[in-house]
């Protein structure tokens, strides 16, 4: 498939999930790719670590996008490697509210979904209607590959061919956030509802209902049932990105892990060179046509310091603070998990507590035979939203004693639910903002992507395309957000602007 991008060459920053994808389908289409990374195993937040026979995701814990049509189920037809083995989340999130025994189950299947949410929410169905229209309106325009937001003629005509009459029944409501459709809805009272959703958005947006563009939140609340889903791979999440990195070198790219790009080098208006970093301190610079960047908006106007990024960095600089994550990471006796306890639940421990600080965790357990835990034993991660800042404002020992206070209260909170006596704990491990900044090189270690609020999302958002010609940016700081699918989807969209002659 070489034709003429045979000795063009690409530089891809980072081996996320995002940079390994752009960086196998342009190895797959006949670039010359090299692809580095800081990290010691690629993935990035989607990579893994072993502890005493544990295996422990990182950070992602769950996909989307493996069933048929989807991104990942796209990307890796092209490649012709065989998607990694998984089963179906189902619940996809089991969700506890303050004070209650019994979760609300996000179930799988549409209709036991709709059954859920009738009995946990009397009166909201008029509600979810519209968010269900909104998500299959979006949905339906996703899957024709518009550019967002898009930067130049061409992806003006591919956003333009992707339109059809029921996506502009979605233009209303461009602006408007998920809290204003519930007060529209009178349901903006209902604490229960609104607290729910809260919770979930959080997960999937960085913000509340209130803050959450209502055409984004459509599609992340939408997109857990059938037929799209979310899915638990066997192994870990590390299959994902060892096979992304398997096909990448089976094409004729290479990747370099515990190599750091330091600095990218601009000239007449495109980049030329990166510099980059060797584990040993050994300093180089690779030249480059294009240069694809999988890292954070802070971190790539770190790197590319020009004169046609000033403008860029100025919006930088103004974002909402991002969040960190607080993670702890607990190998145990299968004995400390429920019977039939779903592979993903989420806790809140007091209405009137942020969610975040130990007051609201995401959980994440293995299933027997997963791969991610010896025989008799399982895996349990939690992770709670942090402000970073106050782990990089005191002194070492003040940091060591607030990761204590952290891991002790997530597990006196966890213990309401798992049995984690001392006898059933086998490894305890936690991890900071500081952590995830030393092993994944994000700036501050911040998590989740830019946000997505109605000034940064789709449309007004971060473009793949950067103000320098041939600069790329992909990863969740761009359309259409975080997580595996989102990631991959926007390095699918910067490998069609090269491939299409934008440079």
């Amino acid at each position: 498939m070489a034709g003429s991008n045979a000795g063009k060459k690409v530089v891809v920053i980072g081996a996320g999930i995002g940079g390994l994808t752009a960086a196998a389908l342009l190895a797959h289409r006949g670039y010359r790719v090299r692809a580095f990374d800081q990290a010691i195993v690629p993935g990035g937040c989607a990579s893994t670590f072993k502890r005493r026979g544990f295996t422990f995701d990182v950070g992602a814990t769950q996909v989307a996008g493996l069933e048929p049509g989807g991104i990942h189920h796209q990307i890796f037809e092209e490649l012709g490697i065989d998607l990694p083995e998984a089963s179906e989340c189902d619940p996809a999130c089991a969700v506890f509210l303050p004070g209650e025994n019994q979760p609300i189950n996000v179930w799988r299947d549409p209709q036991k979904w709709k059954q859920e949410r009738e009995r946990q929410f009397p009166g909201s169905a008029p509600f979810w209607d519209f968010m269900k229209a909104m998500f299959d309106f979006s949905w339906r325009f996703q899957q024709r590959d518009p550019v967002l937001p898009p930067r130049s003629p061409w992806d003006i005509w591919q956003l333009a061919t992707a339109l059809r009459p029921d996506t502009l029944l979605t233009v209303p409501f461009t602006f408007s956030t998920v809290g204003e459709i519930l007060r529209g809805y009178e349901l903006y009272k209902n604490r229960r509802l609104r607290t729910f959703l809260d919770m979930q958005l959080k997960l999937y947006s960085q913000t509340t209902a209130d803050k959450t563009a209502v055409l984004y939140a459509a599609t992340a609340l939408g997109v857990s049932q059938a037929p799209q889903g979310l899915f638990h791979l066997k192994g870990s999440m590390q299959v994902l990105s060892d096979r992304l990195a398997q096909s990448l070198q089976e094409n004729g790219g290479e990747l370099h892990m515990r190599h750091r790009a330091e600095a990218i080098a601009i000239e007449n208006g495109k980049p030329t060179q990166v510099k980059i970093t060797n584990r040993k301190g050994e300093t180089w610079v690779e030249a480059a046509d294009h240069v694809v960047a999988n890292v954070t908006v802070q971190n790539l106007v770190q790197l590319a310091k020009d004169n046609r990024m000033k403008g860029y960095k100025k919006r930088v600089d103004k974002l909402e603070p991002s969040s960190g994550a607080f993670v702890i990471y607990l190998g145990v006796e299968q004995l400390a998990v429920p019977e039939n306890c779903p592979p993903h639940l989420q806790f809140l421990y007091d209405y009137d507590g942020p969610i975040a600080e130990n007051n609201s965790l995401f959980v994440s357990v293995s299933r027997e035979g997963d791969g991610r835990a010896p025989a008799g034993k399982a895996t349990i991660i939690a992770s709670s939203f942090t402000d970073v800042q106050q782990w990089y404002d005191c002194d070492t020992d003040g940091y060591k004693a607030m990761k204590e206070k952290y891991t002790q209260e997530a597990i006196s909170r966890l213990k309401d639910y798992f049995d984690l006596r001392p006898e059933h704990l086998v490894h305890v491990e936690a991890a900071t903002p500081r952590s995830f900044e030393t092993f994944t090189g994000r700036e501050q270690g911040i998590v989740g992507g830019i946000g997505q609020r109605v000034p940064t999302f789709g449309p007004f958002g971060f473009a793949t395309r950067t103000p320098v010609k041939n600069l790329w940016l992909v990863g969740d700081s761009t359309h259409p957000g975080e997580g595996t699918a989102g990631v991959s989807y926007s390095a699918m969209t910067a490998v069609r602007q090269i491939e299409a002659g934008q440079d």
